[in-house]
């Protein structure tokens, strides 16, 4: 793939790739604006949630020449009969931010969703005033399917609703 002149590399991560993928998401979770997790969080919680391996489950990562440029993981969003709808996280580094690295990096993560064999993908909580991520999102076919006030504490905005967001694969 190509963005802004550029070479991006998609792929399954590898455990070498884990500092990288610490970088980001100390860097992002730091803000407090976006994901739930402690802004604080120690590395060993953040390995445990983000780096997913198994059957049905996998971290990606995206690579913009040189420079680990995102990471998003994907796994089942329920158990039983509801494992059919996809869950995922997603981060793009801040210096990649705007450089046009989401779009493409999420069509690839989608399709291996589809891959897996995942129906439908769902996030739980996209933070509502997350205007960029819902409008790439939104471009990307997902609807908002539900709203639930006051469930995010931000950083700076204090209590902030969050979207149910939801697609078909």
């Amino acid at each position: 793939m190509t963005v802004a002149n550029q070479r991006l590399r998609c792929s399954e991560a590898d455990p070498a790739d884990w500092p990288a993928v610490w970088e980001i998401i100390t860097a992002v979770v730091a803000t407090g604006d976006t994901y739930p997790y402690p802004p604080d969080i120690s590395e060993e919680d953040a390995r445990r949630i983000w780096m997913k391996d198994g059957d049905r489950e996998a971290t990606f990562v995206a690579w913009l020449d040189d420079d680990l440029a995102g990471t998003a993981y994907v796994t089942a969003n329920g158990v039983g009969l509801t494992d059919h709808i996809a869950n995922a996280g997603w981060m793009v580094a801040p210096e990649h931010q705007g450089k046009g690295v989401g779009r493409p990096f999420a069509e690839y993560v989608m399709g291996r969703a589809r891959d897996m064999g995942y129906r439908a993908m769902q996030f739980n909580g996209v933070v509502a005033n997350n205007v960029t991520a819902i409008a790439l999102w939104e471009s990307l076919g997902f609807e908002i399917v539900g709203t639930v006030p006051d469930a995010f504490r931000h950083a700076r905005d204090g209590l902030t609703p969050v979207h149910i967001m939801y697609r078909s694969l």
